[in-house]
């Protein structure tokens, strides 16, 4: 089960393809209930599952508004007995103004307007982290973390301030992406040592980073910038690699 925001359904999109194009003639089906997508392979009993939830912590609406709970994560209860879970959140959490679907975070009794989004962050994520340790039985499911998508959005993190990903058809090429290590990676590094069962990090960021020229914009004729996504076949096949290998080892 993949477990997150709009990136995790790209990587969810990605290894069905993958599947498929190993078994094109394998029967499916795909069923949507209750907030989750599933694509199931009949003939080999594999079913791969997708629970959109951008902030992983419940987001409830309530009568001052809708409201963002660091510290409850009730839907988790959807997640128990898979064999494996992906988990994946950050993107949602820097959108702000019109574009945030909530009006308030709260944590405990106390509403907060807003707060420092990598604090928020890490409170989400410590949340998250300790449903994992109260939750699942390492003896039966295996956790990974997705790991940070980059954005491209600015070229000033690839020393090119005037660029964004549109029209970018080329990888960056140096030997170290300028923008270095992102601030929302530190955090997820920070909450994953913290967690005493076994969840294993898919370190995508800096492979993703110097993806450029991976997003749909470039390819697209839609008006709308999108450095955020990425492209199918493309990038988030390699993420699948990365996830199959640690499945294997």
């Amino acid at each position: 089960m993949f477990v997150g925001d709009s990136l995790s359904l790209n990587m969810w999109e990605s290894l069905a393809c993958m599947i498929h194009s190993w078994a094109p003639n394998a029967k499916t089906a795909v069923i949507r209930k209750e907030g989750i997508a599933e694509i199931v392979f009949l003939d080999y009993g594999v079913r791969l599952l997708l629970y959109r939830t951008p902030y992983l912590v419940d987001m409830v609406r309530e009568n001052v508004g809708t409201i963002l709970k660091l510290d409850s994560i009730i839907s988790g209860n959807a997640w128990r007995g898979m064999d494996v879970l992906i988990f994946n959140s950050w993107h949602w959490w820097t959108h702000t103004k019109s574009s945030q679907p909530w009006d308030y975070m709260q944590e405990g009794n106390k509403l907060f307007k807003d707060m420092n989004r990598l604090v928020a962050y890490y409170k989400g994520m410590y949340t998250w982290a300790k449903w994992v340790d109260r939750n699942v039985d390492s003896s039966k499911t295996k956790v990974f973390f997705q790991g940070i998508s980059p954005t491209h959005y600015e070229g000033k993190d690839w020393n090119d301030p005037t660029k964004s990903c549109k029209n970018e058809k080329q990888p960056f090429f140096g030997i170290r992406y300028p923008a270095g290590t992102t601030q929302a990676a530190i955090v997820v590094n920070k909450v994953l040592s913290r967690i005493k069962k076994s969840v294993h990090l898919l370190d995508i960021t800096t492979l993703s980073q110097y993806r450029k020229d991976a997003h749909p914009t470039s390819y697209s004729d839609h008006n709308t910038l999108d450095c955020s996504h990425w492209c199918l076949p493309g990038l988030p096949d390699t993420w699948n690699l990365l996830l199959y290998t640690s499945l294997i080892s």
